[in-house]
């Protein structure tokens, strides 16, 4: 049995007075891909943000209500938020490389971490360049700048950037929406892969690639969690009617 990675219990969120977020209790099982899917607006990246506090950097923003990651409180005033943001990755809509070379890239992580061993970070740069599936391609450039590389393997670049410090969770916001549909098959390939070692929360517009890469799904609408279960039964057999409607496409 999987234990459950990270839980909320009644979180809410506002920027200002706005309600962003509305009473979401949601438990994300290790080891497994979870996709939020809805319209436009609808809570899912704010979401996603508040899982390793990304909002704190977003002024005005008020959080109430719980959330744990191994059955810790991250909100507690205590808690080392760089480590966090270390155990937890993020993977953005548009790959946010820094513009220095592929390797730089890589061992930007691990050298602020502490890690100062050249033959270490060789390592880690092959290690997760074969864990991102982009070894092959980039071994002979690794010198060379990041920003010359395709769209698609910049966005594997990212993925592998956030794996060289060790992450527990991967968070990922729309990785392939600015994709060709080659690239896109490949970082689909990749996130069934890393969830054999990782636990991935992916946010998607696509339903059907929600549908291809996730084990379990959770519907968003207007700040509200409308509904949460095993991605067969949302996309077959949805409890609720403002699901099913979704699903189908007769709005959002």
């Amino acid at each position: 049995m999987k234990k459950i990675k990270i839980s909320t219990e009644d979180l809410s969120l506002y920027y200002s007075e706005k309600q962003a977020l509305k009473n979401i209790s949601m438990n994300i099982t290790e080891k497994q891909v979870t996709a939020f899917i809805g319209p436009s607006g609808c809570g899912k990246s704010t979401y996603l943000r508040v899982l390793n506090r990304m909002n704190d950097l977003i002024p005005n923003v008020r959080i109430t209500g719980k959330v744990f990651v191994d059955g810790v409180d991250i909100y507690d005033k205590n808690l080392d938020v760089v480590n966090l943001r270390k155990r937890i990755g993020m993977v953005f809509q548009k790959a946010n490389l820094f513009p220095k070379t592929i390797y730089e890239n890589l061992i930007y992580g691990p050298s602020i971490n502490g890690i100062r061993d050249k033959n270490i970070l060789n390592e880690i740069v092959e290690k997760t360049l074969n864990q991102a599936a982009i070894w092959d391609e980039v071994k002979d450039r690794l010198h060379e700048s990041a920003l010359s590389l395709s769209g698609g393997q910049q966005q594997r670049l990212c993925i592998a950037r956030a794996l060289a410090v060790k992450p527990d969770v991967i968070l990922m916001d729309e990785p392939a929406s600015a994709l060709d549909p080659l690239s896109t098959a490949k970082i689909e390939e990749l996130i069934h892969e890393l969830k054999e070692d990782y636990t991935i929360v992916i946010v998607t517009h696509n339903m059907q690639q929600a549908a291809r890469v996730s084990d379990k799904t959770a519907f968003f609408y207007l700040g509200e969690l409308i509904e949460f279960d095993n991605t067969t039964k949302i996309f077959t057999n949805p409890k609720v009617k403002q699901t099913e409607d979704y699903i189908t496409g007769r709005f959002g």
